[in-house]
């Protein structure tokens, strides 16, 4: 596992821009760094090393060295590769998996990519061909920055690489911020600076010539093919679980799990407790309130496997994580379990190097309860002249009730029943709808983000997905939005933050192209979510377990709101610094924070708000030297 950074120009690179850049790499691995350095080229990395710890350090070359490659992830299948390449005559010099890359460069060009199991983003140089190939996994879990200046593409897996120089260190994009105004993160392609993009998922890029040329390579087929029998299907999901987790438990450092006590992370553990000879290691982190603390069901999963099971209770209120939060997340991210991923991510890195977790569960086999509510509201058949005030009427309703009453969820019915299914689901996934948007900006702000609208990326989204029905389809659309966007960018910063590797058994694309065609009835059914997985997993967790509602991994953060950080969100979205950017409306952000104390729900608004203040004065602070203490003040 490396974090890379590096340079290509025409007209030749200084070395110490890419030394620099790895130098300003958050993630210091504690096994070492390697530059490939010539006139055109120049490419980093800062290692951590799980697989051939000795002798895997990196830039790795071809056997002429003329082909070098830098590389961040982990390929399971490099087993197969290396005994593949050897019998074609290639000479290996390491155990690891890096320099596979590089000799399947030369027999399958760009094409490489097809032969990779794992997660990854790597950047190749071919020397005869001054040519560079950047490519990122297939669901994105391993990020890839890049921008263009003056002739010279720069890349990197952290944004603050890039930025560390202050030329390419551009304005803040209105289109993205717009954007993660309404998602709670800057999608891809964009990233929160203008001239700087994210490569996004699935994708190569090529520089050669001066000339960039971008590809998608994968995209899951949720086409839907014929199903055998529950029982036959769920024998298959076991024997798929099972294999995709053996190939996560392999490598030379400690490994564990995070183990929430829900049906992923719990399946998970059930699967690496079956192929181990030691007990599992499991971490666990929970809540003063009830209604957010799953514990009590993470230690009946730990005791049923005999795991060496650790857990931490969290702060009444994470004052003190709000600075490393902010440094880490190289863009505006307000996801609020970030705050209690982080924690755990610190928490098992005093024991272990490696965590499995049940990341991708829920978008392959129909976990949220967004999906049901999806597919009742699809049945509806809601007259066209009675959408818009059925809107207007869940709109009122909204406005004017608490989170988890009847009149919440009746408004929530109403206004998505008199939508289309695209405008539905981006109504269930913004945090500011572009109405509310519009009124928070000032006008400068609403002059540069006119005609600009979120829903156009759920929309395309649903356009380009090959699903049967639309429990599917927002499936699919998750797969390619809100999984890359959010969930594998909370897991990757906060696990690399402490020089841990996180691994997902159920995004094995393998895994998940056999899933994404199974029918929509094995998936959800009546009120039953995870129908097919649940079924799968009778033998392995008791049913109490399966069946409990889902608590997800949220957070209280609107009693936090209330309480211990009430003051922090005043102090922060009030003062003169906040006022003076001339991007919201002070009057509106006062209101919102009035509002909520009063009673209304407008915590992840003003989460999302805080968020970018902290983003924006940790990383482009007024001076040089400012950093905030421990309240989030400077």
């Amino acid at each position: 596992m490396c974090a890379i950074a590096g340079a290509v120009c025409s007209t030749g690179v200084d070395p110490q821009t890419v030394r620099d850049m790895c130098d300003t790499i958050a993630h210091r691995g504690p096994d070492g760094d390697g530059l490939h350095v010539e006139p055109s080229a120049v490419l980093g990395t800062r290692r951590l090393a799980i697989i051939d710890v000795p002798g895997g350090d990196q830039p790795v070359y071809s056997e002429d060295g003329m082909i070098v490659a830098v590389f961040n992830g982990e390929i399971y299948n490099f087993a197969e590769l290396r005994a593949d390449l050897l019998a074609k005559g290639h000479r290996l010099s390491t155990n690891g998996d890096s320099e596979c890359l590089v000799h399947l460069y030369e027999e399958h060009g760009d094409d490489l990519v097809h032969r990779l199991r794992g997660m990854f983003a790597f950047a190749l140089w071919d020397g005869r061909k001054r040519r560079l190939l950047l490519a990122r996994d297939r669901v994105g879990k391993k990020p890839l920055y890049w921008g263009i200046r003056s002739g010279s593409l720069r890349f990197a897996s952290e944004l603050k690489a890039l930025i560390s120089d202050p030329r390419w260190r551009g304005e803040i994009d209105p289109v993205a911020l717009h954007h993660y105004l309404t998602f709670q993160y800057v999608p891809a392609p964009w990233s929160i600076f203008e001239g700087i993009a994210k490569l996004p998922p699935a994708s190569t890029l090529v520089w050669q010539h001066g000339q960039v040329r971008i590809d998608r390579y994968w995209r899951l087929d949720a086409t839907p093919r014929p199903a055998a029998t529950t029982e036959q299907e769920a024998e298959r999901l076991r024997e798929l679980l099972l294999e995709t987790t053996r190939l996560r438990m392999t490598g030379e450092r400690p490994i564990g799990a995070f183990l929430s006590g829900g049906i992923d992370s719990s399946a998970v553990v059930a699967a690496m407790a079956r192929q181990s000879s030691q007990p599992v290691r499991t971490f666990c982190v929970g809540f003063e309130e009830a209604a957010f603390d799953e514990r009590e069901h993470a230690k009946e999963v730990a005791a049923l496997y005999g795991t060496d099971h650790c857990e931490l209770l969290l702060p009444a209120t994470p004052l003190d994580v709000l600075p490393t939060l902010a440094w880490h997340f190289d863009e505006p991210f307000a996801d609020s379990s970030a705050i209690p991923t982080l924690l755990l991510a610190q928490m098992s890195s005093q024991k272990v190097t490696v965590a499995l977790n049940g990341d991708g569960g829920d978008e392959s086999f129909g976990g949220y309860r967004r999906y049901a509510l999806m597919q009742q509201a699809s049945r509806l058949r809601v007259p066209p002249m009675v959408c818009p005030l059925l809107g207007a009427a869940g709109r009122n309703l909204l406005a004017r009730s608490r989170q988890g009453t009847l009149l919440r969820k009746a408004g929530w019915a109403m206004e998505l029943a008199g939508l289309a299914t695209p405008d539905r689901y981006t109504r269930l996934m913004s945090y500011f709808t572009e109405k509310q948007k519009r009124e928070l900006y000032t006008p400068e702000q609403r002059t540069r983000v006119e005609g600009i609208h979120s829903a156009t990326i759920i929309e395309r989204a649903f356009t380009t997905s090959s699903a049967g029905c639309d429990l599917t389809r927002v499936m699919d659309v998750d797969v390619n939005t809100y999984l890359p966007g959010d969930l594998l960018v909370k897991a990757d910063i906060s696990t690399m933050a402490y020089s841990l590797e996180a691994r997902s058994p159920f995004l094995d694309h393998v895994l998940m192209e056999w899933a994404a065609g199974l029918p929509g009835d094995l998936k959800i059914r009546g009120q039953t979510t995870k129908y097919l997985l649940k079924h799968a997993l009778a033998g392995w967790l008791p049913a109490h377990l399966l069946h409990r509602p889902k608590m997800g991994f949220g957070v209280p953060l609107a009693s936090w709101l209330r309480t211990g950080l009430r003051p922090l969100a005043h102090d922060l979205l009030t003062d003169a610094t906040a006022r003076e950017r001339g991007i919201f409306d002070p009057r509106i952000v006062a209101r919102l924070l009035t509002e909520h104390a009063g009673g209304r729900d407008h915590a992840n608004r003003i989460w999302a708000l805080m968020q970018f203040e902290l983003w924006h004065r940790t990383h482009l602070p007024l001076q040089p030297t400012e950093q905030p203490t421990a309240d989030g003040q400077y």
